[in-house]
């Protein structure tokens, strides 16, 4: 009953947009540090942004900077990831991270596909 679920994915042309939610079951999210991670194919893992329980945010990745928008709706339990100007290489499975003290929890994940 502790897990978190995503949605919003799904396929995309180049240039487009999508906005992925992620919500909380379970735990509130007030106390968590966010972070949306992707993973395209034959990549590594890398962290795309991370927002924390004030409410500041980074865009970690530098591919993403000035496109990709972190947010959090603490009383929708829900952290959401607005993805703009898409590009193939965009092309993942983007999954969110919740984290306090020694607390871990990761969505399923969500497959993105930037593609014509």
């Amino acid at each position: 009953q502790l897990h978190l679920v995503e949605s919003g994915g799904g396929l995309v042309q180049p240039g487009g947009s999508l906005r992925l939610s992620c919500a909380a079951s379970g735990f509130t999210l007030s106390s968590y540090v966010m972070s949306w991670y992707r993973q395209g194919p034959g990549k590594e893992r890398e962290l795309v942004a991370t927002i924390l329980n004030t409410g500041g945010s980074t865009n970690d990745a530098v591919s993403v900077k000035g496109r990709f928008t972190i947010s959090r709706d603490n009383a929708k339990n829900t952290v959401y990831l607005q993805m703009n100007s898409l590009q193939p290489y965009g092309t993942a499975v983007y999954c969110c991270k919740a984290t306090r003290l020694w607390l871990e929890y990761w969505a399923q994940g969500t497959l993105d596909t930037v593609s014509s």
